[in-house]
């Protein structure tokens, strides 16, 4: 008896366990709206690759918490930008201004990418110069001829 009313109480607080907070709303869907615009555009700093819309970390909570308030203080979607950029840096942007410290960001995958294919082009030229037609030594030209005419032997050519 005793072990069944335990398990009843384990599978009981299990779906506790489960149960999500629920995502406070503002009573302006418009204030949501623009939650939603500008939460996309930024990096959750938690995951790193996912929106802050789409996180469920709990900083990202916060911050959307802190975006919200905001939105409702009135302030326009550039000076919330601003504010969570100089707060966290570019990085908190998925696309970060072009400007003298996020130059890397830009074309550093594009610069990596030539550099590698320039690697592999002289890497692939070298390989082409070593690879040279030497002609055969005489005993080397022995040795084909025989491999030659045991081949035909034994297909049944003289």
């Amino acid at each position: 008896m005793r072990m069944v009313l335990l398990l009843a109480l384990l599978a009981g607080s299990g779906s506790a366990l489960y149960a999500g907070e629920a995502q406070p709303l503002a009573e302006n869907p418009a204030t949501e709206k623009r939650l939603l615009a500008i939460s996309t555009e930024l990096r959750c700093l938690v995951c790193q690759n996912e929106s802050l819309a789409g996180s469920h970390a709990e900083l990202a909570n916060d911050l959307r918490r802190e975006i919200r308030a905001l939105i409702e203080d009135g302030r326009s979607d550039d000076e919330i930008m601003e504010f969570m950029v100089s707060r966290y840096g570019d990085f908190v942007r998925y696309r970060p201004p072009l400007k003298g410290t996020t130059l890397v960001l830009w074309f550093g995958p594009g610069l990596l990418f030539i550099l590698g294919l320039a690697g592999l082009l002289r890497y692939l030229r070298r390989r082409d110069r070593a690879i040279t037609d030497a002609p055969l030594s005489a005993e080397e030209h022995r040795q084909a001829e025989a491999l030659l005419h045991d081949n035909d032997s034994r297909q049944g050519r003289s």
